[in-house]
């Protein structure tokens, strides 16, 4: 090749190489969860629901005494609040993050952070509750202390 046509050859590579990044640098446009084929409608229980805080309940006392041999139990929840409402935006599964203080059965309070989604339940079906208990995350699930139960 001729060094007028490499000159040329370049120019064109440069400018098809600048055109593709600015047309690649655009958002993409977001579709609500609701809105998709799979609809969402978005409606959580909230933080101190009943069923919500009876699942971490029951689900860590289970934890306890099957893996760790314990017989620790919540046996109450206090200072219940949400912590975000669906922080990565409309376009992901409906998700809350919420935190509370639980009383244990040896008179202990340990921080609870845990997240409300929908339809992220057992098989795909129902709420799902994700939970974890500061300093009782023996297993490092949402190691270091809980920060991976938040958002």
């Amino acid at each position: 090749m001729t060094r007028p046509f490499r000159a040329l050859a370049f120019a064109l590579a440069a400018a098809s190489a600048l055109a593709g990044a600015a047309s690649g640098a655009q958002a993409r446009p977001v579709v609500p969860a609701e809105k998709r084929y799979y609809d969402y409608d978005g409606d959580l229980p909230v933080c101190g629901d009943t069923g919500v805080l009876s699942t971490i309940s029951s689900r860590f006392a289970r934890k306890e005494s099957e893996y760790w041999n314990t017989s620790l139990e919540i046996v109450s929840f206090d200072r219940v609040k949400l912590l975000a409402a669906r922080p990565w935006g409309a376009d992901h599964i409906p998700r809350n993050f919420c935190t509370a203080r639980a009383l244990l059965n040896d008179n202990s309070y340990h921080d609870v952070s845990y997240s409300v989604t929908q339809d992220l339940g057992i098989i795909g079906y129902g709420t799902g509750v994700e939970w974890c208990l500061l300093g009782l995350d023996r297993d490092l699930a949402y190691a270091p202390a809980c920060q991976l139960a938040r958002p």
